[in-house]
């Protein structure tokens, strides 16, 4: 197969990128484009007006001043020290990237815009019925580039939200885009969109939307079709490092906490001999907040030698299910593993922001293995 050309907005830290690295195929990023979740300090109206009335040429620069104002691009930072893209091809802001400059250039884009309401107005709820949303940006680059195939991804709740009114307008905008649009269907052959990352080898319940289109004029060689679930095999405890800095453990409060608030936390354990069932632990859901507010799972560990001083200086040691023992956060690096990023990837961030960003991607196995199967329906020939 030829070298890809791909596109990524609302790109995080490259989930697509590294997917495709995971599938050993040659490809180019033409673009990436990532706000860094900053909120520029002047309206969006403004915003718009003062950048189109600059030349062309000028206008990125510009983009880049205002939204530095309100603070560095730690996303694109994350994602430049990764993946080396040049400046010229990282966007700011998916409102003013222009599709049409990569027009009859890309193979596949990826993305997924946060779930924003717009209103129906009782129409059919089409391509311009969305406009004003991050969503019709998303869409508005599909018409542009005209890329062969994309792939969309959003939370699961956009399902049901304003009464499934904004999932039937999403897939009356994608059909208008003159591209079959692929949903994955249960065995009753009813539409079941969503993909859970530990059905594709990644212990983590985390649920998400997933839609394929391929341009209409593209002959495949094989129907495309959803990937299969597969038997998972490798469970959190294989993921997490064996030593880990005293920083991570847990003071007296913490501890309390999250093994007394089932609801709000969830506390596995690292022993990986099978003896309390632990080895068959899957993650919860990550969240761009779980790791400083209290919510997400936890590590309890069994009293041993590698609890230093230092480290029990800090951890307070306790009782969870008879055991005696210390309760840690989950490292940056064992949720990148848990999104299926390898050791490779360099953190250049701070703990916090990395757990965001983290919290934020895409699952790389889920979308390696959507990929596999655009490529293998021959619709990127």
């Amino acid at each position: 197969m030829n070298k890809l050309y791909v596109g990524t907005v609302f790109s995080g830290i490259g989930a697509p990128e590294q997917a495709l690295r995971k599938l050993g195929v040659q490809h180019e990023v033409l673009f990436a484009c990532d706000n860094g979740e900053r909120v520029p300090k002047i309206s969006d109206e403004d915003f718009r007006k003062t950048v189109l009335s600059l030349p062309p040429k000028d206008r990125e620069r510009k983009i880049v001043e205002i939204y530095n104002s309100a603070g560095d691009n730690l996303m694109e930072l994350s994602y430049k020290v990764n993946y080396g893209i040049r400046n010229s091809r990282f966007y700011q802001d998916i409102k003013f990237l222009d599709g049409k400059d990569f027009h009859g250039k890309l193979d596949l884009l990826v993305g997924g815009s946060p779930c924003q309401a717009f209103s129906c107005n009782g129409k059919r709820g089409g391509f311009a019925d969305t406009r004003g949303t991050l969503f019709y940006e998303y869409a508005r680059i599909i018409n542009e580039a005209q890329p062969k195939s994309f792939i969309f991804e959003n939370v699961k709740g956009m399902l049901t939200h304003d009464s499934r009114r904004t999932w039937q307008t999403i897939k009356n905008v994608f059909e208008e885009l003159n591209y079959t649009i692929y949903i994955q269907k249960d065995k009753n052959g009813y539409e079941s969109p969503i993909l859970n990352a530990c059905d594709y080898g990644i212990p983590q319940n985390r649920m998400r939307i997933y839609v394929v289109g391929i341009r209409n004029d593209i002959k495949l060689s094989t129907p495309f079709k959803f990937p299969e679930p597969i038997e998972l095999k490798r469970f959190v405890p294989f993921y997490l490092e064996p030593e880990v800095p005293a920083s991570y453990y847990l003071g007296q409060k913490g501890f309390e906490f999250v093994t007394t608030h089932p609801t709000r936390a969830k506390v596995g354990s690292y022993d990986m001999t099978g003896a309390n069932g632990t080895v068959g632990w899957i993650m919860n859901c990550q969240k761009a907040n779980q790791q400083f507010n209290w919510n997400g799972d936890f590590i309890f560990e069994d009293m041993s030698s590698k609890h230093t001083p230092e480290i029990l200086k800090r951890a307070y040691v306790g009782e969870w299910h008879g055991r005696k023992g210390v309760v840690r956060k989950f490292t940056p690096r064992e949720c990148l593993r848990l999104m299926g990023f390898p050791d490779s990837f360099v953190q250049c961030v701070d703990d916090n922001t990395m757990y965001r960003q983290s919290g934020n991607s895409m699952v790389v196995d889920v979308v390696s293995k959507l990929i596999q199967e655009i490529i293998n329906s021959g619709a990127l020939e």
